[in-house]
């Protein structure tokens, strides 16, 4: 057989050439029969009996050069067919995702499970993207199982939108008609569709299990080993012995709450307890005997018996570890039942004699728990303010509506429209401070009061005049101002009818100003205004006098001494004896030449002061070395020759000065 001499060249027009020499072009036999039947036979050589060439390519290969198009070097290509159109019911039939899912569901009417868990599996087919849930039954669950949501489209939110295969994967929560549904795993052809598909899916996540259903896979009941204690013989021994104790229950902490008193009963014969509550008469409270019935106490519980259902079941020895027993009952110590912390303070004597016995405790003694009336709180009075009177704001303490403070009846009766009235100035008295009785300033104070006062620094209070009428009936004091012409001061009402304080008095225990008080020459501080006394009536004198145990001789004696004065007419020969003395018209003289050419010097102010307060009896005479001390303190020109005359003028022949001449040099 001669081999072909153009092999290799493509198979194109003009290229492909015949053997000549082949004679045989018969083909291979394709029909046989076996058995009797007609059966094909894939011919084994081709046509002439030439070798058959094998196609060698693997099945991927075939199928890349099924779809590929031939791609040409010139020419316009030709459009490729489009692929044959495929139904979505022809191309996913019989082709279904699963998903492994379980929701929560609550259980609001168990005493045995708060919450369920349910498995399902979520079926989605591709073929018309439609899901349905389907639960698998379990046998004796008692809740209807089986297909939860049929076959449908299921809405993803408000705005119509479905569930796809796109939104589907594991780990997730959907949501469907109101119920999440949590996706842990799928099955093997979900996997591989969705990674097909370009999705990356989640790890899987374990299939959380029912509590409840777990709960009762375990042993329906535990055995235990009975007690060795005979209760028949406790029961015997002790029947009808108890224990009797006094505790009381302090719930004053809450609001409402008050101190109830309560019996409680100990039976040996079982180890029970019941608690009774005392009753008082009149108490206000139902009749109910029993705070607790008779039972057994529970003191310590096991773990897991917190939600154990006591409202329907009782308690028994497997849900307690330790029980209240005699010994926990003690006199003076407290324990809590049923959430109350009672206080025992006394028992019975048979209870005594059994602790004695059982415990060999004897002292047991009873405690006192009544509770003592707090002491009545002192009804201490604010400070004043200023407004009315003290009487009238006390009122106000002492009860929520105030009165009237009482008065004086008959007193009102007796000095009714009895008036004292009185002519007074203004005063201007320079003292360190205010004194009391007992400060050693108070004899420089009354001196004061006896010598000449300083009049006020204003020069339009020089001229004014005021009447002071106290009235008897009520010890008020009203003060009125006569108007003057062309003063600048508008007279009339100075200060309404009131009572006034003295200076010194206290807020809590005030002293008003009495009868007493006003007399010729005394001063009176009115709310921080002195007033000096000049002048009276002469009913005062009268009053005075019949009623003369209600005020001082020295206050009686100026009224009449003034009096008798006034009334009196003044000798001529006194009017000028101060005219005929030379020596008085010389220090007249020499006091107003000081008072030119020291006018201006800053100690005028407070020398006669300086002076008064080492003068303790106020008789105007100081000690000479004394009183150069104060001059040299106060910076008073000694040195200068007119006031060396004045010293020698003042100088008295017991080494002593009188300063009352030197400070009016120094004083306007």
């Amino acid at each position: 057989m001669v081999s072909n001499p153009v092999h290799g060249l493509p198979f194109l027009p003009g290229t492909s050439f015949k053997d000549s020499t082949k004679t045989a072009f018969h083909r291979s036999q394709t029909l046989g029969y076996r058995n009797g039947y007609a059966i094909v036979r894939r011919p084994t050589v081709g046509i002439g009996g030439d070798r058959l060439q094998f196609n060698q390519l693997s099945q991927t290969e075939l199928d890349e050069l099924a779809s590929k198009a031939p791609v040409l070097t010139y020419g316009q290509p030709k459009q490729a067919p489009p692929a044959d159109f495929v139904p979505a019911h022809v191309a996913f039939d019989k082709k279904v995702l699963k998903f492994d899912a379980y929701f929560q569901e609550d259980v609001p009417m168990s005493t045995e499970e708060r919450y369920r868990i349910r498995q399902v599996n979520i079926y989605y087919y591709l073929e018309d993207d439609s899901m349905s849930v389907i639960e698998p039954v379990v046998e004796n669950s008692g809740i209807p199982q089986g297909k939860l949501i049929k076959r449908q489209r299921l809405a993803k939110n408000d705005r119509g939108d479905h569930y796809h295969w796109k939104d589907l994967n594991r780990g997730i929560n959907i949501t469907i008609y109101g119920r999440t549904f949590r996706i842990v795993d799928c099955d093997q052809f979900t996997q591989v569709f969705l990674e097909s598909q370009g999705i990356e899916l989640n790890p899987p996540e374990k299939m959380v299990l029912d509590p409840y259903t777990e709960l009762r896979k375990q042993p329906l009941r535990k055995y235990v080993t009975p007690s060795d204690f005979d209760q028949l013989k406790q029961f015997l021994t002790f029947d009808k012995q108890v224990l009797r104790f006094y505790a009381i229950w302090d719930d004053t902490d809450s609001m409402y709450g008050e101190c109830r008193t309560y019996i409680i009963h100990y039976y040996l014969m079982d180890d029970t307890v019941e608690i009774r509550e005392v009753h008082e008469r009149n108490d206000g409270r139902d009749p109910f005997p029993l705070l607790m019935n008779r039972r057994r106490m529970p003191k310590v519980l096991v773990e897991n018996a917190k939600n154990f259902p006591q409202c329907v079941l009782e308690i028994s020895d497997q849900e307690v570890l330790e029980w209240y027993t005699a010994k926990d009952f003690i006199v003076g110590k407290s324990l809590t039942i049923l959430g109350r912390t009672f206080f025992i303070y006394d028992c019975d004597p048979f209870t005594r004699r059994y602790y004695k016995e059982k415990f060999g405790i004897t002292d047991l003694p009873r405690i006192d728990v009544s509770k003592q009336e707090p002491p009545p709180v002192k009804q201490e009075l604010p400070p004043y303010n200023g407004f009315g009177l003290v009487e009238d704001s006390a009122q106000n303490c002492f009860a929520l509506i105030p009165k009237a403070p009482k008065k004086d009846v008959m007193k009102m009766l007796v000095n009714n429209n009895k008036v004292l009235r009185y002519l007074a100035v203004l005063a201007y008295l320079l003292i360190p401070r205010r004194p009391t009785c007992e400060d050693k300033h108070w004899n420089l104070f009354r001196a004061c009061q006896r010598q000449k006062l300083l009049e006020s620094p204003i020069p339009e209070d020089k001229d004014r005049r005021f009447v002071f009428s106290y009235f008897l009936a009520t010890d008020m004091i009203s003060i009125f101002e006569p108007p003057v012409r062309n003063s600048g001061i508008i007279g009339g009402k100075y200060l309404r009818r009131t009572k006034v304080v003295k200076p010194y008095s206290t807020v809590d225990n005030p002293i008003y100003y009495g009868p007493s008080d006003f007399f010729i020459g005394a001063v009176i501080e009115v709310f921080g205004h002195r007033f000096i006394i000049l002048d009276t009536d002469e009913y005062v004198l009268k009053y005075m006098e019949s009623n003369a145990a209600q005020s001082s001789p020295e206050a009686l004696a100026s009224i009449q001494n003034h009096v008798r004065k006034r009334e009196a007419p003044a000798p001529a020969s006194e009017s000028k004896q101060t005219e005929k003395d030379p020596g008085v018209q010389e220090l007249e003289a020499l006091i107003d030449t000081i008072q030119k050419e020291l006018k201006d010097h800053s100690c005028k102010d407070n020398i006669r002061e300086a002076f008064q307060i080492y003068d303790k009896e106020a008789s105007g005479y100081v000690d000479r070395d004394m009183f150069f001390k104060i001059c040299e303190s106060l910076n008073v020109p000694v040195d200068d020759s007119l006031v060396k005359e004045l010293i020698r003028m003042c100088s008295h022949g017991e080494g002593k000065i009188n300063y009352y001449n030197f400070v009016r040099a120094f004083s306007n």
